[in-house]
């Protein structure tokens, strides 16, 4: 009851406007000596083994990497080459706008920054295509924190050192959902152009596309890169990490010569000092967590949501809600240090994947930051392009509403977040009565999920190596009947047919 009282405290101080970091200390502190009775020694442990976990050395670099293009003349190359690529198609000038802030946001790690530095771009190209200003200005402000699916996204990085999950593993599963949300968003503005009076569709100059790729042939393949060396298991993470700041530093310092030299240490330490704040939370962060563990307070919190709620579907629906509400009160690192430790170890209860949880995380938290009355990118949006907030809510709706869209189809199409990093077994189970639960476990990774009998299953199943097949023992149970062992091997993005009889 006291670490409940202890978890409420921390909560209400949180959301009075005292800094994370010292929220999480306090936290921690308090339920170590007057609860636990354990040594806060246990603290500088926790923050000693978070320095040295593989996957923060990404942070920093990236971060810097980040900084240095959102200084260069980077947004300008962008938004030329895929404005000569695909600004012909009908609604290609939104896509335009969808392109470029998704991979300016993921370079960047901050939807804040790419709405400041491309809104005064943007905004122009799409009034002089005919768009009105509403839309323009509504389209701009909804697609700044898109880009937070697709790596190197920081808050994909700080979600997998916070719940202990892959970070490799995120940024493939956030591709396929960050695509989805892109076409979602084009084909709504597909039918704006194809219905307006006054959008117009420009000419497809082939001169001037090859002279926009060879204008950004260092920056435009960095991405695709990225996520090409990490599906491969070329590098890690923290090897693309270190790959992408030494590349970007290379080229636009003395290949495109944006930045000085001389500007090179402020760049640096702005950067570091933003990883300094969030380095300061997760310490904290740690601490607090391990206090929440040994209290058991996630499994406590298990056991009064299981009273309530009895099947995954339905916990999506509480967990969505709730989430939505922690975006708009909550910037998005805060959220994840708060949070994360709390919801993770109750959603494998419901057998909801951890790399599946982290995207619908990540992605009810980009709405949050577009959800009214007080989601940042409204504020920012009012402040870059001088209009009332109140003119930003009307002009979002309409994107908030694909988002809500978006966000149920990730939800409930987990294939769009797993097919890329999961091997999949799926089949039918018969001999036993229908709608009875069937207990599937694989000893060799502590995997264990329900299924339900006289329906067809289908089960993601982690790999122990993404690169290579791996073989697992399978055993189904269920009252009165069983075991059925079956023996598979698994492949990332393959399906194996598996029908147990009882």
């Amino acid at each position: 009851m006291l670490a409940v009282l202890t978890l409420i405290f921390v909560f209400l101080i949180a959301f009075s406007g005292v800094p994370l970091f010292t929220v999480m200390a306090i936290g921690a502190i308090l339920g170590f000596i007057f609860i636990s009775q354990v040594d806060i020694a246990i603290i500088v442990q926790e923050a000693y083994r978070l320095a040295s976990a593989p996957s923060l050395m990404a942070i920093p670099l990236f971060t810097l990497a980040g900084y240095i293009l959102a200084e260069s003349k980077a947004p300008q190359r962008l938004l030329r080459f895929t404005n000569a690529w695909v600004g012909w198609l009908p609604g290609g000038i939104p896509l335009v706008v969808l392109l470029a802030t998704a991979v300016f946001t993921s370079l960047t790690g901050a939807s804040g920054v790419t709405i400041v530095a491309l809104g005064s771009l943007l905004l122009p190209i799409l009034q002089k295509s005919g768009y009105s200003e509403k839309y323009s200005i509504g389209i701009i402000t909804s697609t700044g924190s898109i880009g937070l699916l697709f790596p190197p996204s920081l808050p994909i990085i700080l979600y997998g050192v916070i719940s202990q999950t892959a970070v490799n593993e995120l940024f493939i599963a956030g591709v396929f959902p960050g695509i989805t949300i892109i076409i979602i968003f084009f084909i709504y503005s597909f039918f704006v152009t194809i219905f307006s009076k006054t959008a117009r569709v420009q000419k497809f100059e082939l001169k001037e596309a090859l002279s926009a790729t060879v204008q950004a042939i260092f920056e435009v393949p960095l991405p695709l890169f990225i996520l090409f060396g990490i599906y491969t298991g070329v590098f890690t993470a923290s090897e693309a990490a270190t790959i992408t700041a030494v590349w970007v530093i290379i080229v636009e310092v003395f290949i495109y010569r944006d930045i000085k030299l001389k500007d090179f240490p402020r760049i640096a330490k702005e950067s570091m000092l933003l990883v300094g704040a969030i380095f300061a939370i997760l310490s904290m962060a740690m601490g607090f967590t391990n206090f929440l563990i040994d209290q058991q307070v996630p499994q406590k919190l298990f056991e009064i949501v299981r009273q309530y709620i009895t099947s995954k579907e339905t916990f999506f629906i509480i967990l969505n809600l709730f989430l939505l509400i922690v975006g708009i009160l909550m910037d998005i690192f805060s959220a994840i240090v708060v949070v994360v430790p709390l919801i993770a170890p109750v959603a494998l209860k419901y057998g909801i994947d951890p790399v599946h949880l982290g995207i619908v995380f990540l992605t009810n938290l980009e709405i949050g930051y577009l959800t009214p009355p007080v989601g940042l990118n409204l504020f920012i949006s009012s402040f870059r392009f001088g209009k009332p907030v109140t003119f930003l809510y009307k002009v979002s709706l309409p994107f908030l509403g694909l988002m809500l869209l978006s966000l149920i189809i990730i939800t409930y199409v987990p294939d769009l977040s797993l097919r890329l990093v999961r091997g999949v077994m799926e089949g039918e189970i018969s001999g036993v009565e229908k709608g009875k639960e069937v207990v599937v476990k694989i000893p060799e990774i502590q995997f264990e999920q329900k299924v339900v009998s006289g329906r067809g299953f289908k089960i993601y199943i982690p790999l122990q190596d993404m690169t290579k097949p791996s073989r697992y023992t399978v055993i189904f149970e269920t009252n009165g009947k069983g075991p059925v062992v079956k023996e598979v091997q698994v492949k990332r993005g393959r399906v194996v047919k598996v029908d147990v009889g009882f």
